[in-house]
C-alpha cells in the first residue's frame, strides 16, 4: 500500500488503522481498523456500479486489486427516507445507484483456523435500509464468527420487468431479479475472498430479517446461489413473487397494479410530452429513454404512492426464480437448495403498524414528554388493536415460518428449526405503555440479536431496558444463531433449554422454540391454520362483522401471494373484497411520530 495514502487516511479517521489489517482482494486494497474491539473493513465493492448501460443488468465483476479502498460516507442504495430501518434525509430521494459494496467484521484475535461466515441481508421491503444501521461487533466479539453485511439494489432499480429492457437483453441478463442477483454477487465475492480475511468459505450462513429473510428463501430457489451458502436463517421473512406479465402489466386492481412497469412508463412518456402508446414505439428508443433518465426523475413515480400500494418486485422470471414462483418452488426437488434452515416470526409482527394508524392510536404531548419529544400514545379500542395484531400476525407465521418450513420437508430437508420471537419487558412510561404499543413488534429481534441499539435511533433506551431480562435472550440469541452458524444446530440456552428440531405431526402440531425471558423461553406447538383462523375470528366479538372481513383480506393478502380466493370461503359469512379494501384505503392514515 502507499505509504503516502496510507498516512492521510490515518490522519482523517477516527479508527485506528494498522498495515497487518491491509487486505488485497479481488476488489482493491482495503485497510482494517479496529472499533468495539473487532477490526472491520467497510465499504467494499463487490461488483462494478450498475450505472449508466449496466442499469437493469446483472452484476459486473470487479478485478482491480490494486485500486485503493476507502470508506465512503452514505453509503447505500436509491430509495425514499424512511427513518428507522431506512435512511435519513428530507424529501421523497436519498441513495446512489452505485452502491454495491459490504462490510466485513473480524474477531481482533486472530484464528489459527477458519471461522464461519455469518452473511447479514438486511430489510426494508426491499425498497429501503442498508447495511450501516446493523453492527454485529458483539456477536463477532463473543462467538468467534465473521459477519458480512451488504447492500444490493433496491425497490424499481433492484427488480424491473418491461419488454424493452429483458427483450433486448440475452442470457442471465432477461432476468427482472437483479436485487437477488446482487445478493449472489456479493456470496460469490465473499467464495473468493473471505480466507483472506480469516473465513472460511466452506461454511457460510445467510441470515436476514423482513425483506432480508424473505430474500434468504430467495436464495433456496434460485440455481446460481446454489453452493455459495451452507446454511440459512429467515426472520419474519415472507414469499411473496409475481410473474413476469403481472410485473409487466395488470388488467385488474391489486396492490400492486399501479405500479407495473407498463404504468411507469407511460407516466414517464407523458411527463417528456412524448404522446405515442409505448406498445406503438420501437424497443429501442424506450430502452435509451429508461437507461438516460437520472436516478430521481425516474424514482419519483414510486416514492409519493399510498401506504396501500406496492411496487412488483421478486418476480417469478425463470432465470432466478422459476416460473412457479417463490412459494411453490420452496417444496419442489428440482429447485431446492437443501442446507440446514432456521424460519421465525414475532409474535406481534404488526402491532408497530397498527400503534402508528389513525384509526387505532391518538397522541398528545405531556409535559414530560414535550421535553422528550414524544407524545402522549392512546389505543382507542385496546380489545380490537389485540385482535387485528394477533390474527395478522398468527398468519405472517403461517406464511413466513410453517408453510415454508413444510414445503422444505416435502422437498426433502429435514434439517429445520422454527422460533416464535415473544419477548416484550419494555418501559411503561407515562406517556405510553410500550409493552401495549409494540410487544414483540417486527424487527424488535434485532437489537437483542447484535445487542445494539441502533436500529432504534434514539428511543432504545425506551424500548429496550438494561437489566436481566434483556441481557438473557441477547445472550442467548447470540449463542442459538451463532451455534447454528458453526454446526448445523442452536444448541442449548444458558438454562438447559433444548432447540428441537421442527416437526409437523397432525397430533403434536407444529414444533417452535420460544423465545422470551429466562422463564418464558421454552419449546412449543400449535395447531393454526387459515382455516382455524377464520373461524376463531368469526367467534370474536370485540371486532364488527366488516373490521373481522378486513383483516381476513388482511391475513390472504399481505406478505405472501394472494390467497383471498383459496381460503374466503372457509369464513362462514360472507365478505366483500372491493369493501374492505375500500376501508382500508379510507383509513390509510398514519402518525408521524
Amino acid at each position: 500500500m502507499n505509504n503516502k495514502i496510507l498516512i492521510f487516511v490515518i490522519l482523517i479517521s477516527p479508527f485506528l488503522y494498522t498495515e497487518d489489517n491491509t487486505i488485497k482482494t479481488s476488489s482493491g486494497v482495503t485497510s482494517g481498523y479496529y472499533s468495539a474491539n473487532v477490526i472491520n473493513w467497510d465499504d467494499i465493492p463487490y461488483a462494478k456500479p450498475p450505472i449508466g448501460e449496466l442499469r437493469w443488468r446483472i452484476p459486473q465483476k470487479i478485478n482491480n486489486p490494486d485500486n485503493i479502498l476507502l470508506s465512503k460516507n452514505n453509503n447505500f442504495c436509491v430509495q425514499k427516507p424512511s427513518g428507522m430501518g431506512g435512511s435519513e434525509g428530507e424529501g421523497y430521494f436519498s441513495g446512489t445507484e452505485d452502491c454495491l459494496y459490504l462490510d466485513i467484521k473480524a474477531p481482533k484475535k486472530k484464528s489459527t483456523k477458519a471461522l464461519p461466515v455469518m452473511f447479514w441481508i438486511h430489510g426494508g421491503g426491499n425498497t429501503s435500509g442498508l447495511k450501516d444501521i446493523y453492527d454485529f461487533s458483539k456477536m463477532v466479539k463473543r462467538h468467534n464468527v465473521i459477519v458480512v453485511s451488504i447492500n444490493y439494489r433496491l425497490g424499481p432499480f433492484g427488480w424491473f420487468t418491461h419488454p424493452a429492457i429483458q427483450d433486448l437483453q440475452s442470457e442471465m441478463n432477461k432476468t427482472s431479479n437483479f436485487g437477488t442477483l446482487d445478493i449472489i454477487a456479493a456470496l460469490e465475492w465473499v467464495q473468493s475472498n473471505i480466507y483472506l480475511f480469516g473465513g472460511d468459505p466452506k461454511n457460510v450462513t445467510v441470515f436476514g430479517e423482513s425483506a432480508g429473510g424473505h430474500n434468504v428463501l430467495s436464495l433456496l430457489v434460485a440455481k446460481q446461489a446454489k453452493g455459495l451458502f451452507h446454511k440459512a436463517i429467515t426472520q419474519s421473512g415472507y414469499t411473496t413473487s409475481l410473474t413476469a406479465n403481472l410485473a409487466y402489466k395488470q388488467n385488474k386492481y391489486s396492490s400492486t397494479s399501479n405500479h407495473t412497469s407498463f404504468n411507469i412508463v407511460n407516466e414517464i412518456l407523458v411527463n417528456k410530452e412524448i404522446k405515442s402508446n409505448q406498445e406503438d414505439i420501437d424497443k429501442k428508443r424506450l430502452r435509451n429513454i429508461l437507461l438516460d433518465i437520472s436516478s430521481e426523475d425516474f424514482f419519483i413515480h414510486y416514492a409519493n404512492r399510498p401506504s396501500y400500494e406496492e411496487i412488483p418486485l421478486l418476480t417469478a422470471d425463470g432465470v432466478v426464480i422459476p416460473k412457479i414462483g417463490l412459494r411453490k418452488a420452496l417444496a419442489s426437488k428440482e429447485h431446492l437448495n437443501i442446507v440446514p434452515t432456521i424460519a421465525g416470526s414475532n409474535r406481534d409482527e404488526v402491532k408497530l403498524w397498527l400503534a402508528s394508524a389513525t384509526y387505532f392510536a391518538n397522541l398528545k404531548f405531556s409535559p414530560i414528554g414535550s421535553i422528550f419529544g414524544i407524545p402522549k400514545i392512546r389505543i382507542n379500542d385496546p380489545e380490537a388493536f389485540e385482535i387485528f395484531n394477533q390474527y395478522r400476525s398468527s398468519a405472517w407465521k403461517l406464511r413466513g415460518v410453517d408453510d415454508p418450513l413444510r414445503s422444505l420437508q416435502s422437498a426433502g430437508n429435514n434439517n429445520l428449526y422454527a422460533y416464535r420471537y415473544d419477548w416484550d419487558d419494555h418501559r411503561r412510561y407515562i406517556i405510553a405503555d410500550f409493552k401495549q404499543l409494540i410487544g414483540a413488534a417486527h424487527a424488535t429481534e434485532i437489537p437483542l440479536l447484535t445487542g445494539d441499539n441502533k436500529l432504534t435511533a434514539g428511543y432504545g433506551f425506551l424500548l429496550y431496558p438494561r437489566g436481566p431480562s434483556k441481557r438473557f435472550l441477547s445472550k442467548n440469541m447470540m449463542k442459538f444463531w451463532t451455534n447454528f452458524a458453526k454446526n448445523g444446530s442452536p444448541g442449548k440456552s444458558t438454562n438447559s433449554v433444548e432447540w428441537l428440531p421442527y416437526s409437523d405431526q397432525e397430533n403434536d402440531g407444529s414444533k417452535f422454540i420460544i423465545l422470551d425471558n429466562k422463564a418464558n423461553l421454552k419449546m412449543n406447538s400449535d395447531n393454526v391454520s387459515f382455516e382455524s383462523l377464520a373461524i376463531d375470528l368469526y367467534k370474536e366479538t370485540a371486532v364488527s362483522d366488516l373490521e373481522k372481513c378486513v383483516i381476513l383480506l388482511q391475513m390472504y393478502t399481505f406478505v405472501g401471494d394472494d390467497l383471498y380466493e383459496e381460503y374466503i370461503n372457509n369464513y362462514p359469512e360472507n365478505c366483500s373484497r372491493s369493501t374492505s379494501e375500500r376501508f382500508l384505503k379510507d383509513n390509510a392514515s398514519f402518525i408521524d411520530y
